[in-house]
């Protein structure tokens, strides 16, 4: 079967990323989806956007609404957008603490509101926060970020993978790894655990090849065109 595509940020190398602009883009040149950021203001609004602060420096959560420049979509304008389309979305949720706030509820009610409850997955790379959404939706699947290894007990001879610990304690259906960390045997970990692959961030071609033959179920990139090779 081949893999999920979902643009990363939409199509950033189009239109600036995480704007619906380049959300559409990425539809429009065949992939199934989109990944997508989500950030709180400081009057609650709930909006994407990858990094703290806007380019000229002021953060985030220290913003209202009518603060933000016209082409930053909220939440609900990236779900709507979804549920006209048809979309399957990626929802990352980014924080500023380790302790969950209120845009875990609120992103998950967003989610059944448009009628996406099967055409998202949840990620983070907090499990703090995809444990609070396990308690709060868990018919909204979830998927772990990861970027390097994870390891218990340093002076043991044989670590621990903190990674199926984190897995279960989330109950996530999906491992988001760097595509750099995809390998036979991580895959093999996967279906031991009866996790799907969803890895980022595929440009190359090579790369999506790789990861196909290793049977990776969704491939988030930047770059459509390359995406697509893996049909």
């Amino acid at each position: 079967m081949a893999p999920l595509l979902l643009g990363h940020r939409g199509s950033p190398r189009v239109h600036p990323e995480n704007t619906l602009a380049s959300f559409q883009a990425a539809l429009d040149a065949g992939l199934d989806g989109v990944e997508l950021d989500v950030r709180r203001l400081a009057d609650g609004t709930l909006v994407i956007h990858h990094d703290e602060a806007l380019q000229g420096g002021r953060a985030l959560p220290g913003l209202k609404r009518a603060e933000l420049p016209a082409a930053v979509p909220t939440l609900d304008d990236a779900l709507a957008w979804a549920a006209d389309t048809g979309a399957y979305v990626n929802v990352e949720l980014k924080y500023e603490a380790a302790r969950p706030d209120d845009r875990v509820g609120r992103t998950l009610d967003a989610v059944r509101a448009h009628g996406l409850t099967r055409r998202v997955i949840l990620s983070s790379f907090n499990p703090l926060l995809l444990r609070a959404a396990r308690e709060l939706a868990p018919d909204i699947e979830r998927g772990l970020l990861i970027h390097r290894t994870y390891r218990l007990g340093l002076m043991k001879a044989v670590p621990l993978d903190a990674v199926p610990l984190a897995m279960r304690l989330v109950d996530a259906a999906a491992l988001h790894p760097h595509h750099t960390l995809v390998d036979a045997a991580l895959m093999a970990q996967a279906r031991r655990g009866g996790w799907r692959v969803n890895t980022w961030t595929v440009n190359e071609v090579a790369d999506v090849q790789r990861l196909v033959a290793l049977g990776a179920d969704a491939l988030i990139g930047d770059l459509p065109r390359s995406l697509l090779t893996a049909r």
